[in-house]
């Protein structure tokens, strides 16, 4: 058999088409950039704001601007309200719990302290040359300031540094905390906070930096930098994948993704997560790392479409990402909440509604999906919780229907339905996106990567389960309810889902020759599910053609409104297929 040779893009870049741009790479260039535009302000007393990002790391930083920028360094952290006060403030959104909290309704000017603030504009009008806030919230010191550099951090790499213990939460010194309650703290409270903030700075900043890789920073111009997302909302782009290990992971991904063998599996990839992964943009030689969801906040109308961004806000509402149980284990039995109940429990406003796409499967796969007949909820339940107490494991089987499943496979999953992939799946997941709420029934009996157990949630999972949901409605109703809608000279179009109690439609093409696709109002977010290549272009060349490959999720925004989709290089008289998902506007 040939080897099979991967042609996955692990790090695909937005081309920026301004060449005309400042820009630079390590921090002695970072540093003679920012010092000419503080000599191109033209007053004797100049006050720059460097704000901040969480997660950045402020030794390095400092160690270098302080070294090459001359002037008085001020420290938003002097400022902020005591570590007792902070935990305190921030407590009834982070809670006692192992995984959940409450989405914050605290802004950055919370955690700051007013008096010292009033007290600091004050000494502040008395001094004199250039004078450099740096932090979270160095824009709410000064009454006004002439330079505005933003120091940005990615969500992936901010998780990394929270596992390294190297950062802390927002205004206080817990580096050394658990990674899991570090990042708690961070997903409820801290990036709710700052990014809030960063929202009304993005049309202020002079320079964006990005402080992703140590010791090696990437500036830009803030104009060039907007213009740049501007243009990715009105073209295909891809967001950078990131993959992680886990207890149930799988050797999949090693081989079409092509990773590193010698890890033990790996089981995630955010491969469409905008809240999560990043974006890279080419700036003339400068290849610069930024949080996609950038895109999302400066282009919302473009990016997803009047009527998406009007339910949602500057938020993306669908997800891909992969699963891979292929020689691995079984997923968590697991249930999503009802939206009713993760408004009131945990302050979001829509649920996890998902769905499993087959993009591949051994011969024995099978998914865990829905109830059995006439179990009694009471007593699966008590066994569920007597499981948790290792005397015996818990029956799936008895009470959870076992469904085959193969390749190319559709399992619908709406909230409220018990489930989880078995082992021997390569899952694409396709969900609304607000991912961590999922709640852990029973885990197999086997513990996380760090050894100890992972959290339960059956006190949470319990009040969410329909019970309704038993054998017949389940395979009725969400496995592979797919039928053909549409065809054309070489191309057929299929429904494969969601159910209609989800807000996500999925439409599945297969084709020979050229597909027209229309963005119909609402973001597209698609998979080359079948073919090793296809190319994407516009019919009005208001975009450069675009090549994806095999497995790889890329984003239309509701901007390019028509697009064409072919076979491409390898897969060239071949069929291919791709997955599409969309915004449902009618039931």
């Amino acid at each position: 058999m040939a080897t099979y040779i991967p042609n996955y893009n692990k790090f695909p870049i937005v081309q920026a088409n301004n060449k005309n741009v400042v820009c630079g790479e390590g921090w002695e260039q970072v540093s003679n950039i920012i010092n000419n535009s503080i000599q191109s302000v033209p007053n004797t007393k100049k006050i720059i704001a460097i704000e901040c990002y969480t997660e950045i790391l402020d030794e390095e930083v400092l160690n270098n601007l302080q070294s090459s920028v001359k002037g008085e360094f001020i420290l938003t952290k002097d400022y902020m309200l005591p570590e007792d006060a902070i935990s305190k403030m921030v407590y009834p959104d982070v809670t006692d719990d192992a995984v959940f909290g409450y989405i914050t309704r605290l802004t950055i000017n919370d955690f700051f302290d007013a008096e010292k603030i009033e007290h600091f504009k004050k000494e502040l009008e008395q001094k004199q040359g250039t004078i450099i806030i740096y932090g979270v919230g160095a824009t709410l010191l000064p009454q006004q300031y002439d330079l505005l550099l933003y120091l940005d951090m990615t969500r992936w790499e901010g998780q990394l540094r929270q596992r390294r213990n190297e950062v802390s939460n927002l205004g206080v010194n817990n580096k050394n905390l658990k990674a899991s309650l570090q990042y708690k703290q961070a997903y409820f409270v801290d990036w709710r906070v700052v990014n809030r903030h960063k929202k009304t700075l993005m049309n202020k900043w002079d320079f964006v930096v990005d402080t992703v890789k140590k010791n090696n920073p990437k500036i830009v111009d803030g104009k060039a930098f907007n213009e740049a997302l501007k243009q990715t909302a009105h073209q295909p782009f891809r967001v950078v994948p990131f993959f992680d290990p886990g207890p149930w992971g799988g050797q999949w991904m090693k081989k079409y993704c092509g990773l590193d063998k010698s890890e033990k599996n790996f089981a995630w990839c955010f491969d469409g997560v905008p809240e999560e992964n990043s974006l890279l943009l080419q700036f003339n030689d400068v290849v610069f790392e930024t949080p996609s969801i950038n895109v999302v906040f400066a282009q919302p109308k473009a990016l997803l479409g009047n009527v998406v961004e009007a339910r949602f806000g500057a938020e993306f509402p669908i997800r891909f990402d992969f699963l891979d149980t292929i020689e691995g284990g079984n997923l968590s039995l697991q249930v999503h909440p009802t939206n009713e109940y993760i408004r009131e429990k945990f302050g979001m406003f829509y649920t996890q509604d998902e769905s499993y796409y087959m993009l591949d499967a051994d011969e024995d796969a099978f998914v865990y999906l829905g109830l059995k007949d006439n179990i009694e909820p009471q007593q699966m339940i008590a066994e569920l919780t007597e499981a948790q107490k290792g005397e015996q494991p818990f029956d799936a089987d008895k009470f959870v229907n076992k469904i085959p499943v193969k390749k190319h496979d559709h399992v619908l999953i709406p909230s409220g339905t018990v489930h989880c992939s078995g082992r021997g799946s390569m899952v694409l997941e396709i969900s609304a996106t607000p991912y961590i709420f999922t709640f852990k029934l029973w885990d197999w009996g086997r513990l996380g990567l760090d050894g100890k157990p992972r959290p339960i949630n059956i006190k949470h999972g319990e009040k969410v389960i329909d019970w309704s949901r038993t054998t017949e409605w389940t395979k009725n109703n969400l496995v592979n309810t797919i039928k053909e809608i549409n065809r054309g000279d070489g191309w057929r179009e299929e429904y494969t889902g969601l159910h209609e109690t989800e807000f996500i439609e999925t439409r599945r093409h297969w084709f020979t020759a050229t597909v027209p696709h229309q963005t119909n109002g609402s973001v597209n977010v698609l998979n080359l599910i079948e073919g090793r290549e296809a190319i994407v272009e516009s019919p009005a060349n208001a975009f450069e053609p675009f090549i994806v490959h095999y497995a790889e999720t890329f984003i239309i925004p509701e901007s390019v409104k028509e697009y064409t989709i072919r076979p491409y290089g390898e897969s060239e008289g071949k069929e291919c297929a791709t997955l599409k998902a969309f915004v449902r506007f009618k039931a």
